[in-house]
C-alpha cells in the first residue's frame, strides 16, 4: 500500500452470484450443480455486526474508526474496516465475508462449496508462493483446527519505500463462505513515529475477529 501502508494483495476473488433455488439440485453423474445445496449460504451477515464491541476494544484499544466498504456482490458479500491511527500505533483490520455461488468454472461438480474451496486454495497458494512478478513476500502459514471446515493463519512483513508493515491474516472456509480477517500493523513509516509491532498480537487479533465472524454463520 502506498504512503507507508500495505494492504495484503492476492485476496479472494468474488464469484458472480447466479439465480438459483435453495432446494438441492438433482444429482446427475458427471453433471454440474447449478443451485445452492443444504448447508450453503446465499447471503452473509453484516460484517461490522459480527464482532462484539468487547472484542474490538480488547484487540484494538484506542480511538477506533469503523467503515463499511461497498460490497460488489450484494448480499453475498460484506466487509468492515477498523482503523487506529494514533502514533505510535497504526492498525488496519479488514474483515470480509463472501458467499460463493455455483460456478461452472469451479472444480468438482461446480457447486458453491467447490467454488469456495477453489478460492481458499488459491489464496493459500498465493500467500505461500506469490506470483512471479508480485512484490509480496512469502507468508509463514499455519493450519488452524477447530475453526470452520478448514482454516489457516499467515504472517508477512512488507518493506516498501522505507516503510515496514507487519500483516497477519486468517482465512476460514465454512461450506461456501470464505471469511478473511487481515490486520496491518505499521512498524515503521517515513512520516511519524510508529511501532513497535508484535506479530503474535496481530495474529491473535485477526484470529479473534475471524472466529467471531465465522460463528455468526452457524445461526
Amino acid at each position: 500500500m502506498a504512503a507507508g501502508l500495505v494492504v495484503l494483495a492476492g485476496g479472494v476473488t468474488a464469484a458472480v452470484v447466479v439465480p438459483g433455488s435453495s432446494a438441492p439440485a438433482p444429482v446427475v453423474p458427471g453433471g454440474l450443480i447449478t443451485t445452492f445445496q443444504p448447508g450453503e449460504l446465499q447471503t452473509v451477515p453484516n460484517a461490522c455486526g459480527t464482532v462484539p464491541a468487547v472484542t474490538v476494544q480488547q484487540y484494538l484499544p484506542g480511538q477506533v474508526r469503523q467503515a463499511s466498504p461497498l460490497a460488489i456482490d450484494g448480499a453475498a458479500e460484506s466487509a468492515c474496516d477498523w482503523t487506529i491511527d494514533q502514533a505510535p500505533v497504526y492498525r488496519l483490520l479488514e474483515l470480509n465475508l463472501l458467499a460463493y455461488a455455483p460456478n461452472g468454472l469451479a472444480s468438482g461438480d461446480g457447486s458453491a462449496t467447490y467454488a469456495a474451496m477453489d478460492a481458499y486454495r488459491q489464496t493459500l497458494q498465493d500467500l505461500q508462493d506469490p506470483p512471479r512478478h508480485s512484490a509480496d513476500p512469502r507468508a509463514s502459514v499455519t493450519t488452524l483446527s477447530g475453526l470452520g471446515i478448514e482454516a489457516f493463519s499467515a504472517t508477512q512483513v512488507f518493506r516498501r519505500g522505507g516503510a515496514v508493515t507487519d500483516v497477519a491474516t486468517v482465512v476460514v472456509r465454512y461450506h461456501n463462505v470464505i471469511v478473511t480477517a487481515t490486520l496491518n500493523g505499521l512498524e515503521h513509516s517515513n512520516l511519524g513515529t510508529y511501532g513497535p509491532v508484535s506479530i503474535s498480537q496481530l495474529s491473535a487479533a485477526a484470529l479473534a475477529f475471524a472466529q467471531a465472524a465465522e460463528a455468526t454463520l452457524h445461526s
